[in-house]
């Protein structure tokens, strides 16, 4: 009987199986799609993620991130703030995926190419599909079929939001990640390579990629490069009841997600399969779900205080000048949410 399987074979799905096979644990990943796998998401690696990475002997190449720059769409108001303890990075989604799946089989973990249909709990094991293991990690995303399997889907609250992004062909401007504030989303352009930058929205429901770019013109006429096609993820918004049911363990989107309004959800996905695997390997599975909630208690505090205050259109329109009359507040904001995610024991 192996000791886990991950359902789920993204970023957090193989940090989830690298960390359990470096403490001792018959691991196997099910991941039905082949090859690098793309997602709609920011790829910015804030400073955290990139520790956590390199302590997992994974090394993306990508582009230097110095820091966070927000600006506001309808005025020349700008704040920037630099990461002071290290560097993030910008790297593209297919990279990333690449860089971790190499560990992966360096390490001798198995990939089968299969999704995880059929979960039945017994008192000491976990049948997968009528295999027993004795435990399973859901890492199967936004809307996770393991979730729901399990009974741990719940309701999003609020209105729903959508993520867009597409690369646009040309040498990256700067070595921040810009955010755009217009009166309806929030764009991101991070440079991911030296010939090409990453522009992804947060946006609501119905609004098109073109739309948001018409709201920010001096983006729109700086992006002359050629683009590829526009990915969509969502609705972001995603509710588990918990983060354990039995055996089964939910790390990453699929134990649930507020937004990617602060950039964090690579570093909290990434510290979360840290404390999964810790958890089984010392036999208190159970235990997971209060060190999940640890984990993601600052980033879901801030990503919500965010979202209640700027879906109000005078502090949405202040957010910005207000960074940049308190540089200090913003800087603090920034590396706040830029150190690593220590895992309590």
């Amino acid at each position: 009987m192996r000791d886990l399987v991950v359902a789920g074979g993204g970023p957090v799905g193989m940090a989830v199986a690298l960390h359990a096979h470096r403490l001792g644990l018959d691991v196997v990943v099910r991941e039905p799609r082949t090859g690098p796998i793309d997602k709609a998401c920011g790829e910015g690696l804030m400073p955290g993620a990139v520790a956590e990475l390199a302590d997992l002997g994974v090394d993306p190449p990508g582009r230097v991130l110095s820091g966070i720059r927000y600006l506001d769409a309808t005025t020349s108001r700008r704040a920037s703030a630099r990461f002071s303890a290290a560097p993030g990075r910008g790297v593209r989604r297919t990279v990333l995926h690449d860089a971790l799946a190499g560990r992966l089989a360096t390490a001798g973990v198995p990939v089968e190419p299969r999704a995880v249909e059929d979960v039945r709990q017994t008192p000491d094991h976990v049948l997968v599909d009528g295999e027993p293991a004795r435990h399973l990690v859901a890492a199967d995303g936004l809307h996770s079929p393991v979730r729901r399997a399990v009974g741990l889907d719940a309701p999003g609250p609020g209105p729903a939001r959508f993520g867009l992004r597409c690369h646009v062909a040309q040498a990256p401007w700067s070595s921040f990640v810009e955010v755009h504030w217009t009166p309806r989303a929030e764009v991101y352009v991070t440079p991911v390579a030296e010939d090409l930058v990453g522009v992804a929205a947060l946006v609501g429901r119905g609004l098109r990629f073109e739309d948001v770019l018409d709201e920010v013109p001096a983006l729109r006429d700086r992006l002359t490069g050629d683009r590829t096609r526009v990915m969509g993820a969502g609705p972001l918004r995603q509710v588990a009841r918990s983060r354990v049911a039995g055996r089964v363990l939910l790390a990453g989107d699929a134990g649930g997600y507020v937004d990617a309004l602060t950039g964090e959800g690579i570093a909290l996905g990434l510290a979360q399969a840290r404390a999964a695997a810790t958890c089984i390997a010392q036999g208190r599975s159970a235990d997971y779900d209060r060190v999940a909630q640890r984990l993601a208690r600052r980033h879901e505090l801030l990503t919500r205080a965010l979202l209640r205050s700027t879906a109000h259109a005078p502090v949405r329109r202040m957010l910005v000048p207000a960074a940049s009359r308190a540089p200090w507040l913003f800087s603090a904001a920034v590396n706040q949410l830029a150190r690593p995610i220590e895992v309590p024991s």
